[in-house]
């Protein structure tokens, strides 16, 4: 072999290994934490230290978390954001002249266990008892529905006088189709489907479809509601996906959590002065989450309204949130209820 070709091969086994071989210098670092503790709360001061296998040199150390540089604190690094979950911690340095960057997952968890609550009962109306509820929402005093299908009937959605049950208007949905959370935006019905990764949009006046749009990253519909900019799906997971109304597209999520830990059952949902009221899947409850950080900061116990029901065969769990803003107050049904009960909540003592 002639001295040109090895150089040549030499050049390329040091170009192979500085892309990511064993002699990577990122691989010879890792993070860990003191006590190797890994849940924190926010505004936590932490104090992660960084695994140095070959004694390299360590310069320019910075800390961020979702996107985000953190402030230090004396030896420390304070936690400053609102957002809880799982998330990458990240240390950013220069090792011999080159910028490097490990990270590790922390979880964040919420500040305060969630405050408990109970109901009144103001009043009870007529519902459909045929209709599996998956979505309920008021626009203009009227109620909108929609429906999962099942025992041979189909998915719809639907306008009703919650006073006495009469139907307005009915579109249904292909047989293919699972109806789940609905939530109305300037006019517009959004409506989610279960398993078929498909969302349509309405006319909220006419119940005409006139778009549909495909999930992202969320791979289920479960929940659906508005703050009057973003619409927010829950999907079954812990997460709380925000949507551009516009394009449909998921711009970023929130995680679902309480002091001791990350929650995945988020069902019907409602949106209220900047907090997500959430029907638990398969549970006689309802969550308070704060829509910033996703704290699960109430819990209210729904227990008693199914007794209160007709009870037969298809009877179901309680599902189907709406607030109706003139009478602040909520309305609550299940699936297959023959019955819609408006109340208030009241925090327990």
């Amino acid at each position: 072999m002639n001295s040109a070709k090895f150089l040549s091969l030499n050049i390329l086994l040091l170009f192979f290994l500085s892309c990511g071989g064993e002699k990577d210098p990122a691989s010879f670092f890792g993070l860990q934490f003191e006590k190797g503790k890994k849940e924190y709360k926010p505004k936590d001061t932490i104090y992660p230290m960084i695994r140095n296998r070959k004694d390299l040199p360590v310069d320019s150390l910075s800390f961020t978390l979702l996107g985000k540089a953190l402030p230090s604190a004396g030896e420390g690094y304070i936690l400053d954001t609102e957002k809880l979950g799982v998330h990458d911690l990240t240390a950013n340095f220069r090792s011999d002249g080159r910028e490097i960057s490990v990270s590790e997952e922390i979880k964040l968890l919420a500040a305060d266990p969630p405050q408990l609550y109970t109901y009144t009962i103001l009043n009870e109306f007529p519902h459909d008892m045929t209709s599996f509820t998956q979505g309920l929402e008021f626009y203009r005093d009227t109620l909108y529905e929609s429906t999962g299908s099942g025992g041979g009937a189909k998915s719809y959605v639907r306008k009703v006088d919650f006073r006495t049950g009469e139907v307005y208007q009915q579109t249904d949905l292909e047989e293919e189709y699972f109806g789940e959370g609905i939530t109305i935006l300037d006019d517009k019905l959004y409506q989610l489907t279960w398993q078929g990764k498909v969302g349509f949009v309405y006319d909220s006046g006419t119940l005409e479809r006139v778009d549909k749009f495909q999930y992202g990253n969320s791979k289920e519909g479960w929940g659906l509601c508005n703050d009057g900019n973003s619409l927010y799906k829950s999907d079954g997971t812990e997460r709380i996906w925000l949507l551009d109304p516009q394009t449909l597209e998921e711009k970023e999520a929130l995680q679902i959590a309480t002091n001791k830990s990350i929650f995945n059952k988020a069902n019907e949902l409602e949106f209220i002065d900047g907090k997500i009221y959430a029907n638990v899947w398969q549970k006689e409850s309802m969550m308070i989450i704060d829509a910033n950080s996703g704290a699960i900061e109430g819990v209210v116990n729904l227990g008693g309204l199914r007794e209160k029901v007709k009870q037969h065969p298809k009877l179901d769990v309680l599902n189907g949130i709406a607030y109706h803003p003139g009478r602040k107050s909520f309305f609550v049904t299940g699936k297959n209820w023959d019955t819609l009960f408006e109340i208030t909540l009241q925090k327990k003592e």
